[in-house]
């Protein structure tokens, strides 16, 4: 059922994935034009609640802080999330934003890939300090930031996802 109460059409759903993959999902596929993703930038309320959550709590290391160029007194700051990757803030002082809101058409959730040992510790430490999760297949943890934003840690290596190659 579509959240509009409607049935859905599962089998037309099926087919239709199945001609996007045949058409586009090449199996001598060429090497992309990206190096990888810089960062992805996310909006916080409270800059040092969001440093302490995922540097102290995720062990994701602070790397930089400064002004952000398009909003005077706003912070611009990163975190290492690995394999040269960064995730970004911006807290926004004097705008009305309210509360997170996971809106089609807007960010669904961001999946990190965690070692499985790092996975467990983790899990452990975000139980400790209240944080609700949610554990998916055995190697899939989501909960959300301190500003809502759903995050999953996942077990599995980079390129792969519940035992199967996607890279």
């Amino acid at each position: 059922m579509a959240p509009d109460g409607t049935a859905l059409d599962y089998d037309r759903i099926e087919a239709e994935r199945a001609r996007i993959r045949a058409t586009y999902l090449r199996e001598q596929r060429p090497g992309s034009s990206a190096r990888g993703v810089h960062h992805v930038a996310l909006l916080c309320s409270d800059v040092e609640r969001t440093v302490r959550f995922y540097q102290e709590l995720l062990e994701f290391p602070l790397t930089e802080i400064f002004e952000n160029r398009d909003y005077r007194g706003s912070n611009h700051f990163f975190f290492d999330i690995g394999h040269g990757n960064l995730l970004a803030f911006f807290d926004l002082p004097g705008l009305d934003l309210g509360p997170y809101a996971e809106v089609l058409g807007g960010l669904h959730h961001l999946a990190i890939s965690v070692e499985p040992e790092r996975w467990e510790r983790l899990r452990g430490k975000l139980a400790e300090a209240g944080v609700a999760c949610q554990v998916e297949s055995g190697v899939s943890l989501y909960f959300r930031d301190p500003d809502g934003a759903r995050i999953e840690l996942l077990a599995d290596p980079l390129g792969e996802m519940y035992g199967g190659k996607v890279l």
